[in-house]
């Protein structure tokens, strides 16, 4: 029987599980239905250890329900980086990081065979030099170790402590603890701030978005693709019906909304011939296709594209290309200006007009009107009218206060 280790070697695996835990909570044993009770039993374990004084139990009539729960405004950095850093390594991993590290920071510079000889004669430990090269090779990659060729040989060297950057340039150090915080890949700042054993005692944010850190390598392999300018193809687990499809195109643009922080890819689908969006969570891999020469056009008409997005829908169910959308408001011109400031301000550009003593339309050509919903309810109370080329959202709107009248108990004809 296997035994249980609190170290991964898959990632993904892991993170869909922290975010089970952590964005939907809740939920049973039995209610995990595609993953085995011994493969549930494990990442509850190893969530459990890293992120102990976060974890909720809640005991139900269907049994033990387990969440976290993490409020961010009161904590010095993100605890889901913990996650991060618990990839599983073997003895001899361990040995090699600590010999050539330490081997590497009293000398100038040595080659393969020369590491190798010195870990033998000072460690009395033997590796043949494929392993050693493998290893060296990763941590260049990585930036621990830096290789130069000097008179036909390749010579590894130790990269310079960044605590003595820090001495340099002490304002690093406070900007490596706010970025830590409020950036993506935030994770490489904290990890900066482990290796120099510096804490964050100057900032905490009220509103942070600490599960989007989960998607943060997915993210930089995206941002990656834009800087090359080349396209992609995303393997994607749809957060809804949970099915594995791919799609492929060319990355423009990181949407991010205020309200939930949740993250969007605006790609171009060359085969469709149009924008769509697609929520960074659902990606699970991200595959580079070829160079796109007409990157720069692609951005340039996705900027015209703007001022006709709502969210981040570029299309509808109908087959015209933009809705337009009309409210007529009744506002109390001498003592709510606020709601028409309200209405230039959040409006993303609609035009406002008045129609009549206390009335105003406000108009909008978009591509998708249902994503202006959750707005337009805002203004339950005043809306007049409302009128839209699409059918389906002035049905949802009238169904919605049909089902409030009939959860309050009112008797109401009207909106029909």
């Amino acid at each position: 029987m296997s035994v249980f280790k609190e170290l991964i070697k898959s990632f993904p695996k892991t993170r869909e599980y922290v975010r089970d835990f952590f964005v939907y909570g809740f939920k049973t044993r039995e209610e995990f239905k595609e993953k085995s009770s011994r493969t549930y039993d494990n990442e509850r374990r190893r969530i459990e250890s890293w992120l102990a004084d976060f974890v909720s139990r809640d005991y139900t009539s269907k049994g033990k329900n387990i969440s976290l729960a993490i409020d961010s405004n009161l904590l010095d950095t993100n605890p889901l980086y913990r996650v991060w850093k618990t990839k599983s390594f073997t003895d001899n991993d361990i040995m090699l990081h600590f010999f050539i590290l330490d081997l590497l920071s009293v000398t100038e510079g040595q080659t393969i065979e020369e590491i190798t000889d010195e870990i033998q004669i000072r460690y009395q430990v033997f590796f043949d030099v494929q392993t050693v090269r493998r290893k060296c090779n990763a941590y260049v990659k990585e930036g621990l170790l830096q290789s130069k060729k000097e008179n036909k040989e390749l010579l590894y060297f130790k990269n310079p402590d960044f605590k003595n950057t820090i001495n340099k340039y002490p304002a690093l150090e406070t900007a490596l603890k706010y970025f830590q915080l409020t950036s993506p890949l935030g994770i490489i700042g904290n990890t900066v701030l482990d290796n120099i054993s510096v804490n964050n005692t100057m900032f905490r944010v009220k509103h942070s978005f600490f599960v989007h850190t989960l998607e943060d390598e997915v993210l930089s392999e995206i941002l990656d693709a834009m800087k090359k300018q080349y396209a992609i193809c995303l393997h994607i687990r749809s957060t809804k019906s949970h099915h594995n499809h791919t799609i492929s195109g060319v990355p423009l643009q990181i949407f991010t909304s205020t309200r939930t922080g949740r993250r969007f890819l605006c790609i171009y689908v060359e085969k469709s011939r149009r924008f769509t969006s697609v929520r960074m969570d659902a990606v699970k891999s991200v595959e580079f296709l070829k160079p796109v020469e007409n990157y720069t056009e692609l951005k340039e008409n996705l900027k015209n594209n703007h001022k006709y997005i709502w969210g981040v829908s570029f299309q509808n169910q109908g087959n015209i290309r933009l809705e337009h959308v009309k409210l007529t408001i009744f506002i109390l011109e001498d003592t709510e200006n606020y709601i028409l400031k309200r209405l230039a301000s959040e409006g993303k550009g609609g035009l406002i007009t008045k129609i009549g003593r206390n009335l105003y339309t406000y108009e909008k050509d978009v591509f998708d009107a249902r994503e202006m919903l959750p707005w337009i309810r805002t203004f339950t109370g005043r809306i007049v009218d409302i009128s839209c080329t699409s059918e389906k959202l002035k049905a949802l709107f009238y169904n919605d206060m049909e089902t409030m009248y009939r959860m309050y108990g009112i008797s109401d004809n009207t909106m029909s």
